[in-house]
């Protein structure tokens, strides 16, 4: 299997992809995982005594034993791979990390870590970093300082602002960021004027969030991974947290096992967790809407849906129904595949073995349709009455340590942190909270001239105008200028944190990259941005630290928040997100605007923002959201008092110093001000509890009435409210209406008519900087957002009730006439031409030469583009090449045997990967699957050669992204990731 280490004999065309340290074997000693997971961290500096790791000149200390006589010190951080939260607890001796223990008394992750966070020690001592800042000169990388780097990047950026404009400069952000840092790069993107400023969510869950949030009100998991431990039946659709959240699964496993719950796995693959499953269920990619529309007809036709939650707080399930009638048995099995009896199975398990709970992942979300996948899966939900309380809900697992909170934090082209949108009362809003002129901001945004047939725009409208996503940035760049809609192309990039084979159809990525005036990446590590395109000059690397280097808040799935204290200083010449932030403030002449109310502490290279002051400045804006609440002592006290909260409930008794009553990282919303010790939401829209006990409603967001028909709910209110019936948000003017005003500080109501003038009534619960009407909220057992109605059918999206479309390159040409995507329409700044692309897909009879469907995912070993894991050394001896899995019939039929290279071919522009072939039956026939973690081989070229010096990850292997293809999701840009088409042939 290729899982395992391989030996001396394996061929040399194997160990090409590999760094020398692994060809020499670590020393000569085989670790299986079990191995690894008992020892590592502890013996790696023993290692690199050895000499088989090639060690960087710089660095200053080695990881080893502790040392006798010398003081130990403990501090607490988070994992900083995926999203599930586990506390790392690091030993620290004369400022070297020399030991890690899992946190025992943590609620989520229990003493355990999974293979990657068991190793995340070596992150902070991996020689394969970049260890100070680097340049690109006449194509050959050569060392500067931080001051040369700054001031000639913002002297170029400057440059280009003047001759483009400011939406010529495209800011990637990261999941990687704390909550603070990613707070302060959305912020740095509005001070220097653009809404072009995107992150890892839109290609991960940037669809869970539209198609959540305009179903119920937040784009939120609204669970969470220890409540799983309540349900009774669980299907898991388009996600493997066995490989992907290995943590998660000890809650999952154990509600199975303590419930005796049905746990349905619902893939194309047979994965990990479906391993573990009490059903399996294989469908055909990309057909996740006619197999839940499927469930709903069992579940209509034998009336077992939830008949009074639907009548109370959902609208428009009639209009589902209509949809749901077009599936029958029959028409699902020829779309999915899935028997019918089955799917009857599944879905009475669902409806009637309740509580049930829907856990999904990319699997769902990287479509074409996937928002409307989202939005479907909702609807099974509602449908049941499955949201809302205990062993329940939507459990969407994240993917990356802090994309929740980057999320949350503004780190999308379609709106300001916390939500709040691009229209002017959100910009009020941060301007009021920033204490700068609402003008001053809208004058750094550009006026786009009338170009393509279109009118123009002036500063306003721009800056109400979403920008360019992470998908497609590489088009803007490159497109004719009349089909960007912007003053001019994209010109230079800046990239935090972010991998650069992330994205599909990479070797338009790598042409886009060589034709950028400006690319600068700041990351410990080099990343595939550094080696992809062609470039000569104007290339820069900034070596960042990791989160293990700093202070700071992150975000795990389920709202929790939760802080992490530096556990060593950064490394090398590495500086944190938050001086570098603060330095290009400076030197592009913002600086005193931008930090005029965030305290200023002394670091390694100078004054840089106290993370502290940040999260307190977020806590004065956050209303929207709930991040008011959430002080840096909150968290700090949860930190030091994990063994204090409940394993499943997450809620600390109320007797506990400190945190009493609280839940876990108060999950938002955690409403009012620090001062009202709000406990946090632990589940969204519970009306079982009262609001001060963290319970709510569906958010009335999207009016009172339709067409004639109520939005708000009918007899549901959340427990001790005054108000027993559906009710909209709350203003000053609602508060009045009501008598409630009365309740409001002589301070509170001074602050409100003052910030509102002569229209203080329409002063609101998200928009009141004094608290008080969400105070007043509480006090009376009314959520502050209203009381509504959940939406089975959403009039604002392209498909208000979902419907199936075929994937732009489907296997079925036979089912595009009745089931075609979305036409050619105009999306996010350019043009979308998927119809397009999709009827020439079938015209030239592209599923005859590229019959096997490629889907992708990830592995235990490694993490996102891999740049992080694949260098480290534990990791990487786990899993050393890229491969890809067929099945053995697709295998014989084309002489491939196991372990043998082949050729993977896209269908666009002879794309290819060259790669292992891993015969399998996890996929079925005329399927393959492709890890998406590998890069540093481009289309069978080796570019190891490419990286500054010492910084090349040990694991090199093809990207999948150089061989996926066309398709946006229509709401957020998506791509296709999980469905195309390839060929496999021997190499």
């Amino acid at each position: 299997m290729l899982v395992k280490r391989k030996t001396q004999g394996t061929s040399g065309e194997a160990r090409r992809a590999r760094h020398p340290a692994i060809v020499a074997g670590l020393v000569n000693q085989a670790i299986d995982r079990r191995t690894f997971l008992r020892r590592s961290g502890l013996a790696v500096g023993g290692l690199a005594a050895a000499g088989t790791l090639s060690l960087g000149a710089v660095r200053k200390a080695e990881a080893g034993p502790m040392v006798e006589g010398v003081a130990v010190e403990t501090r607490k951080n988070i994992c900083t791979h995926c999203s599930v939260g586990c506390t790392v607890i690091a030993e620290v001796q004369n400022g070297v990390w020399v030991g890690q223990e899992p946190a025992w008394e943590s609620p989520i992750n229990r003493g355990t870590h999974c293979a990657k966070g068991a190793s995340v020690r070596e992150l902070v001592h991996g020689d394969r970093r970049l260890k100070y800042p680097m340049k690109m000169v006449g194509g050959q990388w050569v060392r500067t300082t931080w001051d040369e780097a700054l001031t000639e990047i913002s002297a170029k950026l400057g440059t280009i602002r003047e001759q483009s404009g400011a939406d010529s400069v495209f800011w990637l952000g990261s999941a990687k960021f704390s909550n603070e840092g990613a707070y302060l790069y959305r912020k740095l993107a509005a001070f220097w004027g653009t809404n072009s400023v995107d992150h890892q969510a839109r290609i991960c869950h940037s669809t869970t969030v539209a198609g959540v949030a305009n179903t119920w009100g937040y784009g939120a998991q609204t669970n969470s991974y220890n409540d799983i431990r309540n349900s009774k039946t669980m299907i898991i659709m388009g996600g493997n947290p066995a490989e992907a959240h290995p943590v998660s699964l000890q809650h999952v496993l154990t509600g199975k096992e303590q419930n005796q719950a049905n746990m349905i796995v619902i893939d194309p693959r047979f994965t990990r967790t479906a391993a573990h499953a009490t059903e399996y269920v294989r469908i055909r990619p990309g057909t996740d809407i006619p197999v839940i529309w499927g469930m709903m007809w069992h579940i209509f036709e034998n009336g077992w849906e939830d008949k009074d939650f639907i009548a109370q707080r959902v609208y428009g399930m009639d209009e589902v129904r209509k949809e749901v009638a077009k599936w029958t048995p029959e028409e699902v099995e020829r779309v999915s595949g899935v028997p019918g009896e089955q799917l009857k199975r599944v879905a009475e398990m669902f409806a009637t073995q309740k509580p049930s709970t829907l856990i999904w992942c990319m699997g769902a979300t990287q479509k074409t349709v996937g928002t409307a996948n989202v939005r479907a899966y909702c609807n099974l939900l509602l449908a049941t009455g499955n949201v809302g309380s205990e062993g329940t809900g939507a459990n969407i697992f994240r993917g990356h340590c802090n994309v929740q909170g980057a999320t949350d934090l503004g780190l999308d082209v379609t709106s300001l942190p916390l939500y709040y949108g691009l229209a002017e009362g959100g910009w009020r809003h941060w301007a009021r909270v920033w204490e700068v002129e609402y003008d001053w901001l809208q004058a750094r945004f550009d006026e786009v001239p009338a170009k393509g047939g279109r009118e123009g725009r002036d500063r306003k409208a721009n800056m109400e105008t979403p920008g360019i996503t992470t998908t497609r940035w590489f088009d803007a760049v490159m497109l004719d200028p009349e089909q960007v809609d912007q003053r001019d192309n994209i010109k230079a990039m800046m990239v935090f944190g972010h991998g650069g084979n992330t994205v599909t159809r990479m070797p338009e990525v790598a042409e886009g990259l060589k034709r950028l005036d400006l690319l600068v990446v700041a990351d410990p590590h080099p990343t595939t941005f550094a080696v992809l395109g062609e470039r000569t000059d104007n290339t820069y690397l900034l070596p960042i630290c990791t989160q293990f280097e700093c202070s700071g808040s992150r975000t795990a799935s389920n709202r929790s928040i939760q802080w992490g204290e530096k556990v060593v200083e950064p490394i090398f010449e590495s500086a944190n997100d938050y001086w570098v932030i603060y330095q290009l403030a400076e030197k592009l002449g913002f600086a005193d605007r931008m930090f005029k109310n965030i305290t200023m502490v002394d670091g390694k290279f100078g004054p840089e923002p106290q993370p502290e002051s940040v999260l307190s400045e977020i806590n004065r804006g956050g209303w929207s959201t709930g991040y008011c609440g959430q002080s840096p002592e909150r968290l700090k006290a949860h930190m030091a008092n994990q063994g204090a909260f409940d394993l499943v409930t997450l809620r600390a008794p109320r007797d506990v110093a400190d945190v009493g009553g609280d839940y876990y990282g108060l999950p938002w919303p955690c409403w009012g001000t620090p001062e009202i010790r709000h406990p946090g939401t632990h589940i969204l829209y519970n009306t079982n509890l009262h609001v001060k006990d963290g319970g709510g409603a569906f958010r009335a967001r999207f009016g009172v009435e339709r067409e004639g028909v109520t939005l708000l709910a009918e007899g549901s209110a959340p427990m001790g409210s005054e108000l027993t019936d559906g009710h909209p948000e709350f203003t000053y003017g609602v508060l009045k209406t009501l008598g409630w005003d009365g309740d409001l500080t002589p301070a509170e109501r001074a602050r409100i008519e003052r910030q509102g003038g002569e229209n203080a009534d329409a002063v609101s619960w998200s928009t009141d900087l004094s608290g008080g009407i969400q105070r007043v909220c509480l006090e009376r057992g009314a959520i502050p957002f209203g009381n509504g109605k959940a939406r089975a059918m959403a009039w604002n999206l392209p498909d208000p009730v979902p419907v199936h479309r075929e994937p732009i390159y489907t296997a079925r040409p036979d089912l595009v006439a009745q089931y075609p995507t979305r036409d050619d329409f105009r999306q996010q700044r350019v043009p979308n031409i998927g119809h397009t692309v999709q009827k020439t897909a079938i015209e030239k009879n592209v599923p005859r030469d590229f019959p096997i469907i490629l889907t992708s995912g990830r592995l235990v070993e490694y993490e996102g583009g891999g740049e992080e894991t694949r260098s480290n050394p534990w990791l990487a001896e786990l899993q050393q090449d890229m491969f890809v899995e067929i099945n053995p019939a697709d295998a014989a039929e084309r002489g491939i045997a196991e372990g043998q290279l082949v050729w993977v071919t896209g269908p666009e522009g002879g794309a290819r990967t060259r790669v292992k072939a891993l015969v399998t039956e996890r996929v079925g026939r005329g399927v393959a699957f492709m890890p998406f973690h590998f890069a540093g081989w481009f289309q069978g070229v080796d570019q190891r050669a490419k990286y500054p010096q010492g910084t090349d990850p040990i694991v090199l292997g093809e990207s999948v992204n150089t061989v996926t293809t066309y398709g946006y999701d229509p709401v957020t840009g998506m791509q296709e990731t999980k469905v195309t088409l390839c060929q496999i042939a021997a190499a």
